[in-house]
């Protein structure tokens, strides 16, 4: 399989299909179920999901599969490529019609994750990346580059603000509440802020689209520990994230590692 534009052209176009359903389904109404820790489940996040699953599947049958809402299987772990795939990144907000949720694929080699799509259908904010090739917000080209600033501006998940979980930063960051940490990744690689992080554990369908957006924009992300990711891995779960312009990197870092 050839991963080049047209490749990635054509994930994006299935990608906005799953955000179309996910909008008219928002317009028609959709249910409710509720997962461990009260995490909300909706038929929107299913419905776009077994179109996501279909139509990427089709287009690269030799990839594994990892998404939030397919049962999991071992099968993936002895795949050169995996899709790795949430099909709502932030349904709390798209239950309370907040317009911060997005549409998250990846596609890692090796554990490497080398092509990202987040797509914000409240807004219809296309973010795309390909590694090599650069990073593109509806189409036009975008870096992660964002003016200094003292204090920093971060882009902060607002459950944990409200939980108490960026106190420790007071005063030394300026912090920006957003929704869906894959949107939050993708407004650092379009250069809306200087960083995001999250200190808790990360699924890595939460964060792999992402980070092929940062790092294609020429932005740095890690754990918190400042590890990169390999993903496509037994235990999905990362030890947190943070991302940043490249500039800004190694001061997010000795920030994050002078509070914990």
């Amino acid at each position: 399989m050839k991963i080049d534009m047209r490749f990635l052209e054509s994930v994006v176009h299935v990608v906005k299909g799953a955000g179309a359903i996910i909008e008219q389904l928002a317009k028609d109404g959709f249910e409710t179920a509720y997962k461990e820790r009260m995490d909300p489940v909706t038929t929107a996040d299913h419905a776009a999901n077994d179109y996501l699953q279909k139509h990427l599947l089709e287009l690269f049958p030799e990839a594994g599969w990892l998404s939030e809402e397919t049962r999991d299987s071992e099968e993936r772990l002895s795949k050169e490529y995996v899709w790795i795939v949430d099909p709502i990144d932030g349904t709390k907000e798209f239950v309370q019609r907040v317009p911060q949720y997005a549409v998250s694929v990846g596609l890692a080699r090796r554990g490497e994750v080398i092509l990202g799509v987040v797509y914000n259908p409240a807004q219809d904010e296309c973010f795309s990346a390909l590694q090599g090739s650069g990073a593109w917000l509806n189409g036009e080209p975008v870096q992660a580059v964002h003016p200094a600033k003292d204090p920093l501006l971060v882009l902060g998940s607002r459950s944990e603000m409200k939980r108490g979980e960026f106190a420790p930063f007071e005063g030394k960051v300026e912090v920006d509440a957003v929704g869906s940490i894959a949107y939050k990744l993708a407004l650092i690689a379009a250069g809306k802020a200087n960083c995001t992080f999250s200190l808790g554990p990360k699924n890595e369908w939460d964060i792999a689209a992402g980070v092929a957006l940062v790092e294609a924009a020429g932005g740095k992300a890690a754990d918190k520990a400042g590890h990169p990711f390999v993903f496509n891995q037994r235990d999905t779960l990362t030890n947190g994230i943070m991302a940043a312009t490249r500039s800004d990197f190694d001061a997010v870092l000795s920030l994050i590692r002078s509070v914990e």
